[in-house]
């Protein structure tokens, strides 16, 4: 058990180094965190969503945003589509899983908002049709993804895409991916420097 720990760190690590010697990737990183400080000042939202482990990596960003990260400051507005259980699951009975998270958008983004889907494939379809109808309705999107970004990747503004098979190294890597941007957002979005001790 001890040679698999060290197997799955490593790995891990391995990942990570990918991600770091990427120039491509870390530009659209930075371009991304401007882009969500420009929505948030203009009185914009962050629209989220994924599917299974994704979904919860949704959850996870928002609960950043909207309470804090590192730092003391007013809460940024978002709104995760997978969260809404009552919603998610009568769209989904009603047109099907598919359109489970563009119908949401329909009722939430406008021009001024930022979709962010997640999918380690890049290829959820119900993701993928979120971000057709978030560029339909003119609003910015992004995707946090795996593989080789598979068909969001071609159509989002930002594709993070780890460049990896493995779902769980992918999924490790897109919430160091989302830290980032948190940060980077308080680093220019708060009202204070203090750092919170937790």
């Amino acid at each position: 058990m001890r040679e698999k720990i060290i197997k799955l760190i490593t790995e891990s690590i391995y990942v990570k180094q990918i991600i770091l010697e990427s120039k491509l990737l870390l530009s659209i990183e930075e371009k991304l965190a401007e882009e969500i400080v420009h929505c948030i000042s203009n009185g914009g939202k962050l629209v989220i969503c994924g599917n299974g482990g994704s979904a919860s990596d949704a959850l996870h960003f928002a609960s950043e945003m909207i309470g804090k990260f590192q730092k003391e400051r007013k809460p940024w507005p978002v709104i995760v589509l997978n969260a809404d259980v009552a919603t998610l699951t009568s769209i989904a009975n009603d047109y099907g899983y598919d359109e489970a998270f563009a119908r949401q958008l329909e009722g939430h983004l406008t021009k001024k908002d930022i979709f962010i889907g997640i999918s380690t494939s890049g290829n959820s379809e119900n993701v993928y049709r979120a971000v057709l109808k978030a560029k339909e309705i003119g609003a910015k999107a992004a995707a946090l993804l795996g593989m080789n970004g598979g068909k969001i990747g071609r159509v989002v503004d930002y594709p993070l895409i780890v460049p990896y098979k493995v779902t769980a190294r992918v999924q490790e890597s897109h919430i160091l991916l989302i830290h980032i941007l948190c940060e980077l957002v308080e680093d220019n979005l708060s009202e204070t420097k203090k750092v919170i001790e937790s």
